[in-house]
């Protein structure tokens, strides 16, 4: 169904065209910490800019040549970060939003220092047999202090007090009663761990993003200065603008491309729905709905195979699994994910009566390919290079290579000398405030190695759930939503890794799928209120109620929040365990029929208005459909199969 009322040719050329609403920066830096940047100019512009470059070009040689000793490596990572920390973020909100103070020289100066003295004794540590000196302690504490206000600044509050948190429990639970009691440990004990371990500050978080997150970080950056989200743009309006509520598939398709070269989804939410919102309101959508659609798409976009979240290469580390297993998957969960969010879409236009965009507006697919489809390579090069078996550091690395080569073989997308500068600019600074919730939750992860917390925290969720499966998953599900409140999604999921994936583990769920469990929830904190920045980011340029947006976000995605659960009842679709390909095409196929009908019964709308029997039985029959077994599934087929023929006899009567 096309729309022949013409909509404003300017908005759409706008969203095609990548160009900034003039609202998107404040929006980004109202909801998201990691964006607050301060703005220079002049010299000491010039100087942060060349320590960006300078830290992106470290990576990339790194990268290419060898990567250094891990906590060497780790904590050069580290003093980049916690220098631009201090330069890029002010103290407070009301302190000088622009200006360096003398205080922050100060902490660059001791954060230089702290990084120097570990270069320095480095080499000497293991000649000390385990000793430590007192200007290790001394160092070590100033470093803790220094990770905890670089973290403060550049990812809120929320971070640095749970990690205090740990380190009171640490120090202090000789004085805690029951279970949850232990030894106590010093103060010097405590920062040796931290300091001069791999189990602390320096652990396997951090380790993860000097090398892998960093670099695909810049490959977005080097992405972005080609014009890679006007290709994403031009090309998600030439294959959804023009069906049934068109800019809201728009949104789904943009952001969920988007999406993989951008990890954050407040930042997606803005980029994408500056333009798609007021597009979705112009054709009939409610704000509210509006909001919910961009929200629900630009989350999704952490779980999109091939460039996921940056939680998601902490994942395989912690495994001890190739990202291009983590990857893989990914793929149907996803997938999954986003069929449920285009179909309640889908069925919310033909409820509305809504139409597409004009077609005489929207541009075409094969011209958008001619033009820029030569930008699609990369992505294409790095599926490629992670499957023939490069680690994702070597695949980033000769990708963002193949980016800059690619880029000219166009004219309008090749990358000048200086957008290979704001690339690398952009890079660094991009890759700051993730560096920096690795570091801190260094905290929450040395403090449970030493403390034994996560195996105290599982033993207590599968004592409370008496060992039933289907308790701890929701109990795990709560306890991931509620860590979402606060932290960025990296950080939720290695504290969810750490206290809530042993006790699934131990439950019989396979590793891989009980840490994506985890992580699907930790990407999902993004939609559920009372705290879900994406849909407040939304309901800020939709000019809806940001609860009213957050619980349709929640709606939307409820056959999305299903997937986890049934991917841990169906390992398969995660292409994990053993199974034969029958059972494999079997899960897949009730698995699509399932989620289908689940959004269909939520949205109330088949192809006419469901009766209350219907929905009843459809919402059953959905349910039936996600439970393992032959039985189940044929049950689940018959419920949903009577209610869409009796749907669409009554549909051909009317007709």
């Amino acid at each position: 169904m096309e729309n022949d009322k013409p909509i404003d040719q300017s908005a759409i050329d706008a969203f095609i065209n990548e160009e900034s609403a003039e609202n998107v920066d404040e929006v980004v830096r109202k909801y998201e910490a990691e964006s607050r940047f301060r703005k220079f100019s002049g010299n000491i512009g010039k100087l942060v800019a060349g320590i960006c470059i300078a830290m992106s070009l470290f990576h990339l040689y790194t990268a290419g040549f060898g990567v250094l000793e891990a906590i060497k490596q780790r904590n050069i990572h580290l003093t980049f970060c916690l220098v631009l920390s201090f330069l890029l973020y002010p103290s407070g909100p009301k302190g000088g939003t622009n200006r360096i103070t003398w205080w922050d020289w100060i902490l660059v100066g001791l954060s230089v220092g702290v990084g120097s003295y570990l270069m320095i004794i480095y080499d000497a540590l293991a000649n000390r047999g385990g000793v430590t000196e007192p200007m290790d302690i001394y160092m070590g504490g100033i470093l803790c202090l220094l990770v905890l206000e670089a973290a403060r600044r550049a990812t809120g509050k929320e971070l640095p007090i749970m990690a205090l948190c740990f380190v009171a429990y640490a120090l202090f639970g000789d004085m805690i009663p029951g279970e949850f009691g232990h030894r106590g440990y010093s103060l010097e004990r405590l920062i040796d761990h931290m300091f001069l371990t791999t189990e602390g500050i320096y652990g396997v978080a951090l380790g993860v993003s000097a090398t892998y997150i960093f670099l695909f970080i810049l490959f977005g950056a080097f992405l972005t200065e080609t014009g890679m989200a006007k290709f994403f743009n031009s090309l998600s309006m030439a294959v959804a603008g023009g069906s049934p509520g068109g800019p809201a598939k728009v949104a789904v398709f943009a952001s969920g491309l988007l999406g993989m070269i951008n990890g954050s989804a407040v930042a997606n939410v803005a980029t994408i729905g500056a333009f798609t919102i007021p597009l979705m309101k112009s054709i009939g959508y409610r704000p509210h709905f509006a909001g919910a659609v961009e929200a629900v798409a630009s989350t999704g976009g952490q779980i999109m195979p091939p460039v996921m979240g940056a939680a998601a290469f902490v994942m395989a580390e912690f495994l001890g699994m190739s990202y291009t297993t983590i990857m893989i998957a990914a793929v149907v969960p996803a997938a999954l994910y986003y069929l449920a969010c285009w179909t309640m879409i889908h069925l919310e236009a033909l409820k509305l009566g809504l139409s597409g965009l004009p077609k005489a507006q929207l541009p075409n697919a094969g011209e958008v390919f001619r033009k820029q489809g030569h930008l699609s390579i990369p992505i294409i090069g790095i599926v490629a290079l992670l499957l023939y078996g490069l680690t994702p550091l070597y695949a980033a690395f000769f990708t963002i290579i193949l980016t800059i080569i690619v880029s000219y073989m166009r004219k309008a997308t090749a990358i000048s000398f200086h957008g290979f500068i704001r690339a690398l600019e952009a890079g660094a600074k991009g890759s700051v405030g993730v560096a920096m919730a690795c570091a801190v939750v260094g905290f929450v992860v040395g403090v449970s190695s030493l403390t034994s917390l996560g195996l105290t925290f599982g033993g207590n969720i599968l004592s409370f759930s008496h060992n039933n499966l289907l308790i701890t998953l929701i109990l795990t599900m709560i306890t991931m939503l509620i860590l979402g409140m606060g932290l960025p999604t990296t950080a939720c999921y290695i504290v969810g890794a750490t206290i809530a994936a042993p006790a699934l583990i131990k439950l019989g769920v396979i590793p891989l799928v009980a840490h994506f469990f985890v992580f699907y929830f930790a990407c999902l904190s993004n939609l559920t209120p009372p705290v879900c920045l994406a849909a407040f980011t939304a309901a800020g340029i939709a000019g809806a109620g940001p609860y009213k947006v957050g619980w349709t976000s929640t709606r939307l995605g409820v056959a999305g929040f299903l997937v986890p659960f049934l991917a841990v009842y169906s390992p398969m679709l995660m292409f994990a365990g053993t199974y034969s390909t029958f059972a494999l095409v079997e899960a897949l196929v009730t698995a699509v029929i399932g989620v289908i009908a689940l959004s269909a019964a939520l949205e109330n709308w088949l192809y006419r208005k469901c009766l209350l029997w219907e929905r009843a039985l459809m919402m059953v029959g959905a349910l039936m459909l996600m439970i393992p077994g032959i039985i189940t599934d044929i049950a689940g087929g018959i419920a949903v199969g009577i209610v869409f023929f009796n749907q669409r006899r009554s549909a051909n009567q009317k007709n």
